[in-house]
């Protein structure tokens, strides 16, 4: 008899305060581990969004009609040139979209005892909280969170599941299965962009991992020095993110500039993972992205973060690859990704020492995962994307202690 999957673990976490509660104090000014110097300091956000609008991709015009070639020719150039899109026509119930915000609104409006229940442990990421908070002395994003593991079922952590409130755990059970089916629509018509072998993207992900996090950014009384989440790309394949509430705070990197993204009515903006961009060999780009904050109105969202099966083999598409377009991305076990990214038991990340050889010199540097972990979750990344910061043999990089 097969043994469970492993449950991914990202390693011990600092508990701190809840914004949440902190933002109904009457505050003048930040606390100032929430004080953020590259808010002011960095790209300038883009005042001409007219010039600068996220694609809108319309779901039921690309798989059927005689507007699909033109649709999938759309889509291709938002995965490259953008990095994300919006989706329309998706296919997922309104209704249960509507009962779903419902549902979440309610969760942090849960008194704060109820909310204990539910907070992170100090050795696990998934509950209330902050994700990955390792120094007393690192910044804070002024948001709370709500992460889960929710496909699939064998690496739910129950536990957190029976602790849910029974009409949230039922809704988030329908739309984990309808975003899922949504995913999978995407990626095959990515395969099909890509001319990738359909096969091969579905055998990817056909089992992947999801997980969702629901984010509430409270009213903040200096939103210029403050950031609701910090620069960073997602480390997955596809990200996929309802927002519950008419606030505008996301915002991407474009043409140097920070462009706000304004969601469409009962649509989805979905970006590019970490992930994809390794299996569509660097076609696709995972874009840093961040979130700002409001001065008067609290912002709600859910992002939803589909990743490949657990069991599978990341890197480049074979179909994509060959003599005259060479892999740019290794090739490495997804499970293997997983652990030696984020667990705990791990002491180092970095390229898998097994894949390594004289005529297969490392792309990304070996660093301690403790360095690892402050790079990629204490919201210090300054808008680098986590891929560039760990290429390593190419850039200059000491790979001796490999």
């Amino acid at each position: 008899m097969e043994s469970p999957p492993e449950v991914v673990n990202f390693g011990k976490s600092i508990i701190v305060p809840s914004v949440q509660q902190l933002a109904k104090q009457p505050l003048d000014k930040l606390p100032p581990r929430y004080v953020h110097d590259f808010v002011s300091s960095g790209l300038r956000t883009s005042d001409d969004s007219s010039l600068l609008s996220v694609p809108v991709i319309d779901l039921q015009s690309l798989v059927s009609g005689d507007r699909m070639d033109y649709e999938l020719e759309r889509l291709h150039c938002a995965c490259k040139d953008w990095g994300f899109f919006q989706v329309i026509n998706h296919g997922v119930s309104i209704e249960l979209l509507e009962e779903f915000k419902r549902e979440i609104v309610d969760f942090f409006k849960l008194p704060s005892e109820e909310k204990k229940k539910l907070w992170q442990q100090p050795d696990n990421h998934e509950g209330f909280g902050q994700l990955f908070v390792v120094s007393e002395e690192q910044k804070l994003d002024w948001s709370d969170m709500f992460y889960i593991t929710t496909l699939p079922s064998s690496l739910r952590r129950t536990q957190l599941f029976e602790l849910l409130p029974p009409n949230l755990r039922e809704t988030l059970e329908a739309y984990s299965v309808e975003v899922r089916k949504l995913a999978m629509t995407i990626l095959g018509q990515m395969a099909k962009a890509l001319k990738m072998d359909s096969e091969e993207m579905r055998e990817l992900f056909s089992d992947g991992v999801q997980s969702m996090r629901m984010n509430y950014y409270p009213p903040c009384p200096e939103p210029d020095m403050a950031i609701g989440f910090s620069p960073h790309s997602d480390a997955d394949a596809l990200t996929i993110l309802y927002q519950l509430n008419d606030i505008n705070g996301l915002q991407i990197q474009k043409e140097g500039k920070w462009v706000p993204v304004k969601p469409v009515q009962n649509g989805f903006i979905v970006n590019i993972g970490d992930i994809m961009e390794i299996v569509s060999n660097g076609v696709y780009r995972s874009i840093e992205h961040r979130a700002t904050v409001n001065s008067t109105k609290e912002r709600l969202s859910i992002a939803t973060f589909y990743s490949s099966n657990l069991d599978s083999e990341l890197g480049p598409a074979h179909s994509l690859v060959g003599p005259n377009n060479p892999a740019v991305f290794r090739r490495m076990p997804t499970e293997e990704y997983f652990k030696e990214f984020f667990a705990r038991k791990l002491n180092e990340v970095g390229p898998a020492s097994t894949l390594l050889n004289p005529q297969n010199p490392p792309q990304f540097q070996r660093v301690g995962m403790e360095e690892y972990v402050k790079d990629f979750f204490s919201r210090k990344l300054d808008g680098k994307s986590f891929l560039e910061q760990m290429k390593g043999a190419e850039n200059g990089a000491d790979n001796t202690s490999i």
